[in-house]
């Protein structure tokens, strides 16, 4: 029994109390159901394999300097199959359809990409709507795109972002109370639903964004119930900071929130300790691999991540306002923009992380040579 599946009016607010009440209760008899089986076959955190049941994964665990198999390319795909729209704020980074991305990808693989990171931009009319119900539409871009993917480029490791963000009308992170403020339980059990979908669909690996309370124990609980949790990488956005680097971004994937902001369920900037406790958490609920974002602002949270989970992979996203200003840096000529990039990203390898999510992934591939 799924979230989705229970719900039949996508206007969460005009549900009446009983209602909610309602689906509370049946969300957590299922996640009840979920952990049944796990304390049959152990605990949360002894569920390992899917880690590295993927070649990649495998290479992931190891630590060495900067190589193409470290780098997660971002991709931003649109509803519209032929869309291929430059992204103003993001330096040569574009919107894309799925008719687009084969011929778009095919000269990076053959220079060595080995991973991507989806991203989903619904931008049709009524596309949206409180519950974010498109995020895991079997036709939606980002389910088409795995599968895509999957058959056009076998060795292609797929990395599927899950949040609701792009697909609710009021561009939050998940399932909203009358007040506006996130209904933690009912987002988690959407969120873990479309982790779900997506994991299905191909995905290898599923990376929970929204920073609720409890979603990735949730999502490796389906996982395991589902039986596949053998052959999908759980990658926990563990030390995600809410600021304003993520600007270019919400621009490119339209997840602006229509009113307030994150910074209740993101964590505050210079709030190391609060970190440090999301990402003990997150590897204590399963997770494969721990990330930060940013990267080049919070290299000693990186550190602490690689302290705390010494025996995962730790990965750092160069985020959009990052990538940028490296960007304008170099266009007004303070800086080489390859020295710089260079730079920024041994920066982040030398504090502890061994995955890079980086905009500057197709120039990378130019400039190394493995």
């Amino acid at each position: 029994m799924s979230f989705s599946s229970l719900v039949s009016d996508i206007t969460y607010k005009d549900r009446d109390l009983d209602d909610r009440r309602s689906l509370v209760s049946r969300a957590r008899s299922y996640a009840s159901t979920a952990a049944t089986s796990v304390s049959i076959s152990g605990d949360i955190a002894s569920q390992l394999h899917g880690g590295y049941s993927h070649p990649l994964a495998r290479a992931w665990q190891a630590e060495r300097q900067l190589t193409k198999s470290m780098l997660i390319y971002p991709l931003f795909v649109s509803d519209n199959p032929d869309d291929e729209t430059l992204i103003p704020s993001l330096p040569g980074q574009y919107r894309r359809g799925v008719n687009k991305l084969v011929p778009y990808l095919t000269p990076l693989v053959r220079k060595g990409l080995k991973s991507v990171i989806l991203f989903g931009v619904p931008l049709a009319p009524g596309s949206k709507d409180a519950l974010g119900t498109n995020a895991d539409d079997p036709k939606g871009p980002v389910m088409s795109s795995i599968r895509l993917l999957r058959r056009s480029f076998p060795s292609l490791f797929i990395v599927a972002d899950v949040c609701l963000c792009e697909y609710t009308t009021h561009g939050h992170c998940g399932i909203l109370r009358d007040d506006g403020g996130l209904n933690n339980a009912l987002s988690v059990d959407r969120v873990s639903d479309v982790a779900m979908a997506y994991a299905e669909a191909g995905a290898h690996c599923v990376a929970p964004s929204d920073m609720n309370d409890g979603r990735i124990r949730a999502i490796k609980l389906k996982l395991i119930e589902a039986g596949i949790a053998h052959k999908v990488v759980l990658m926990s956005y563990a030390a995600k900071f809410s600021g304003c680097l993520y600007g270019p971004f919400r621009d490119a994937a339209g997840s602006c929130p229509s009113f307030g902001d994150r910074k209740c369920y993101q964590l505050p900037p210079g709030g190391r300790g609060l970190a440090r406790r999301a990402i003990q958490r997150d590897i204590n609920e399963g997770a494969d691999i721990i990330m930060v974002k940013p990267a080049s602002q919070y290299l000693d949270i990186i550190s602490d991540a690689k302290d705390i989970g010494q025996n995962l992979p730790v990965a750092a996203y160069q985020v959009s306002g990052e990538f940028a200003m490296i960007h304008a840096g170099a266009k007004a000529g303070v800086f080489d923009l390859k020295a710089m990039a260079f730079e920024a990203t041994e920066g982040i390898l030398r504090a502890g992380a061994t995955i890079v999510v980086s905009y500057f992934t197709p120039q990378f591939l130019d400039w190394l040579s493995n």
